[in-house]
């Protein structure tokens, strides 16, 4: 302020002097000469290029049509504020943490342009303030957006594919032939042996049949009554899934043994194993369970806002971070009518082909649906200030305007710089900031509760 008083004083002594020697007004080098101000420090102005002395910036040029922060008088100081940091305000001058001085706040700052969002003006920024805090701008453009969304998915076995050995007859688990889960079976493939007496007494049944249509026609008698006792017992033995090869074994050695073989009813994978041998059965019990993985169940979680875009049949693809580079393609083959009211999430089912078994139930991974994009208005999604109850961006006027302008968005595109859907606020053309907007809305904020305070 010295520095400024002086150069006041040293003006004001030239035209006392020009007056006494007749002249009524500056001349043309005076009026035209060039001034210099500090880009943050207003009131600092030099007829010379060079360094702020208070936070030792350059200074820059001041416009001919502008007035120097010295040249209008006196002006009344609010308060003070630091340079990077408008939210920090001092009612007296004093440094922040990196050395730098406060920037004292003018009254006639106050007055600003009042924006079309509540709480928030105007913001004028000259070309020395953008460069200082890194402000750069982009176009508001038509693109494509839309149609392609990812989400999470787990791999579930198809409930189709899951099979459950059981036994009909009680027993006791004689022999195993597949001990570990995981074991990969083939159809008819054994896995056990059982020995039950209730067995022993329907093979018992089966002989004698046989054995009595024997006798029938040895006697010349009528051997249709003795193939329908065998047909019966042979039925019995079948209704126990004692497979063909038990009941040929029988024919043949012609003595039972109550035993029988228990196979595999398909390929798959040995996915529950809870028997032992030596194992007690009862009717019913679950003995084995085999899967086939070579189709399985990817279930999705769809938030309810993604919803109306999915649809039966839409392609999608899963990706695990365990197989980088593999991506197994799908389709949406059931949506599920509720929402989990927990998540707030539908279960989307998709139908995945695995033939080489590569993703195994349990498995987590991402899920990205394939639609149909559409043409919109998109901005970058880093223009865009979040709120809770609004989103807003900065719009250039020109001239080192910024206006606040509050926004309706939409979908986000996935590429490389995320953009976003603008549903309304902007139209095409309109140059929003994309970096600084953080500070631009701390001045903002701040002018328009100046405006306030001096009921502008």
């Amino acid at each position: 302020m010295r520095s400024v008083s002086s150069l006041l004083f040293c003006l004001g002594l030239s035209g006392a002097l020009l007056s006494a020697c007749g002249a009524t007004e500056p001349t043309a080098a005076v009026a035209n000469a060039p001034r210099y101000s500090c880009p943050m420090h207003r009131n600092v102005v030099r007829d010379h290029e060079g360094d702020c002395p208070i936070c030792g910036m350059r200074l820059v040029p001041v416009k001919d049509d502008a007035t120097p922060a010295a040249a209008v008088g006196p002006r009344t100081i609010l308060f003070y504020r630091s340079p990077m940091d408008p939210k920090q305000t001092s009612p007296t001058p004093r440094k922040d943490e990196m050395g730098m001085d406060y920037v004292p706040v003018y009254a006639d700052d106050a007055v600003v342009a009042a924006g079309e969002i509540a709480g928030r003006a105007v913001v004028t920024l000259d070309a020395a303030r953008q460069q200082l805090i890194g402000l750069r701008t982009t176009h508001a453009v038509m693109g494509k957006v839309g149609g392609i969304w990812r989400t999470v998915g787990r791999v579930e076995a198809e409930p189709t594919q899951v099979r459950s050995v059981t036994v009909k007859i009680a027993g006791y688990v004689e022999k195993l032939f597949t001990d570990s889960v995981g074991a990969p079976v083939r159809r008819g493939q054994p896995l056990f042996s059982l020995y039950s007496a209730d067995l022993l007494a329907a093979q018992e049944e089966y002989l004698l049949a046989r054995r009595s249509r024997d006798a029938l026609r040895d006697a010349g008698g009528n051997v249709a009554n003795g193939d329908a006792l065998i047909d019966a017992a042979a039925r019995k033995l079948s209704l126990w899934d004692v497979p063909s090869s038990g009941v040929r074994r029988l024919e043949e050695g012609g003595k039972a043994d109550g035993v029988m073989t228990v196979v595999a009813p398909d390929d798959g994978l040995v996915t529950a194993l809870p028997i032992t041998q030596g194992a007690a059965l009862q009717p019913g019990q679950m003995a084995c369970e085999i899967t086939n993985l070579d189709d399985v169940w990817v279930m999705a979680d769809a938030y309810q806002a993604d919803l109306p875009k999915i649809r039966i049949g839409m392609g999608a693809t899963y990706t695990v971070e365990a197989l980088p580079g593999r991506t197994f393609e799908g389709d949406v083959s059931v949506i599920e009518p509720s929402l989990d009211p927990v998540t707030r999430t539908a279960r989307v089912h998709l139908h995945v082909h695995n033939p080489k078994i590569e993703i195994r139930p349990g498995m987590f991974g991402e899920v990205m649906f394939q639609g149909s994009p559409h043409d919109s208005l998109l901005i970058p999604a880093d223009a865009v200030i979040p709120s809770g109850t609004r989103d807003m961006v900065f719009v250039a006027l020109g001239e080192g305007r910024f206006e606040p302008r509050e926004v309706v968005l939409g979908e986000r595109s996935r590429d490389a710089v995320p953009m976003v859907e603008v549903q309304s606020g902007l139209v095409e053309g309109d140059e929003v900031v994309t970096r600084a907007n953080f500070l631009v809305d701390a001045e903002s904020s701040l002018r328009a509760s100046l405006a306030a305070v001096r009921g502008d």
